[in-house]
């Protein structure tokens, strides 16, 4: 009688909670650099976390200062938003966002028009961090060929900014037939 009780009790409490979840499905380098509005490089001069929305949710807002644009129109500065960040004791944290720190540099690929604040394309897939070393600024770049990604893969060298701009407009210019015929539109 009691195991009976004790699993009813346990499935009224299961109906009632609610579970969510979310999955985010890598989009291909050149499908993000065609659908982000905003592509820029620069470095994190501020990060101020706030709470938003109804839900209370605490969410960062960071200000870049834009060193080079590679697509769309920038500022000097721009800010954008991530989910997560602390606001006095609550810290919130969102699996896949980025957590930026001031000082960091970085090439965005933002996605998101006024009057909404932009974030970046995929969270974190959206975020490429520029590691210097020895003077030498370097981007670990992506891979442009077909395939999955296999850590430590050798076709996936650091790069230099210019590179990495030079892949990021390469995957912006959209690409002739194989044959190399045009379409060309009927007159009816």
């Amino acid at each position: 009688m009691l195991g009976r009780w004790l699993a009813l009790l346990a499935a009224s409490l299961c109906a009632g909670s609610v579970l969510s979840a979310t999955t985010l499905v890598p989009a291909d380098f050149a499908q993000m650099a065609q659908e982000s509005e905003l592509i820029v490089h620069g470095t994190v001069v501020r990060v101020e976390a706030q709470i938003a929305g109804s839900s209370r949710s605490i969410e960062s807002l960071i200000t870049l200062q834009v060193s080079d644009t590679l697509k769309g129109t920038a500022a000097e500065q721009t800010v954008f938003r991530v989910p997560g960040g602390k606001v006095g004791r609550y810290r919130s944290v969102m699996v896949g966002a980025p957590v930026l720190s001031a000082g960091d540099e970085v090439i965005l690929f933002l996605k998101g028009r006024a009057p909404a604040i932009a974030m970046p394309y995929g969270l974190s897939q959206g975020v490429y961090r520029v590691a210097r070393s020895g003077g030498i600024a370097l981007v670990t770049p992506v891979v442009t060929g077909s395939g999955r990604v296999t850590r430590g893969d050798p076709t996936r060298k650091p790069l230099d900014p210019a590179a990495f701009a030079r892949q990021v407009q390469s995957a912006l210019t959209p690409t002739a037939p194989i044959d190399g015929r045009r379409a060309v539109p009927r007159i009816r």
